[in-house]
């Protein structure tokens, strides 16, 4: 009998040790699976506050290509208008003189479209990176090394 409670002892301290050592275990599992779910959720974050700034940023380019196109299509009829005037015209100077006029005004308002494109081209990828910069998200996140495709103007 003697034999058996010194056997006894030792089991019931190495059924403590597996214990332990199986709470250790799944401990750092549960650790390991949380820092995983934590890192994920931070990247659908990242993921979810640039996709609001390429929103932005896509919003604003279409306004600006709707106002450029606009304003291009205005500079067209107007010259179309010009040009109609000039060739009423019944002597060559006259008609060289309405031809110059209404050339000039559409380069010159061809000129201010494309200064007003770039400029509000330029804003939205600035507005955009300013708000991916605030995302604090990975470059491979982001599209901005896309903004070389951008259309640069007539």
């Amino acid at each position: 009998m003697a034999l058996l409670f010194v056997i006894s002892p030792v089991l019931a301290e190495s059924e403590e040790t597996s214990s332990n050592s199986a709470v250790t275990t799944t401990t750092v599992a549960n650790t390991a699976a949380a820092k995983a779910r934590a890192k994920a959720a931070d990247v659908a974050a990242k993921i979810a506050c640039v996709k609001i700034a390429v929103a932005a940023r896509e919003a604003a380019l279409g306004t600006a290509v709707a106002a450029h196109a606009q304003s291009v299509q205005a500079a067209y009829a107007t010259r179309a208008n010009e040009l109609a005037g000039a060739y009423s015209n019944t002597t060559a100077k006259t008609l060289k003189i309405g031809v110059k006029v209404a050339w000039a005004d559409f380069n010159k308002s061809i000129r201010f479209a494309t200064k007003s494109w770039k400029d509000n081209r330029n804003a939205a990828w600035s507005a955009y990176r300013t708000a991916v910069k605030e995302c604090k998200a990975a470059s491979d996140i982001s599209d901005a090394s896309n903004s070389g495709s951008e259309v640069s103007g007539q």
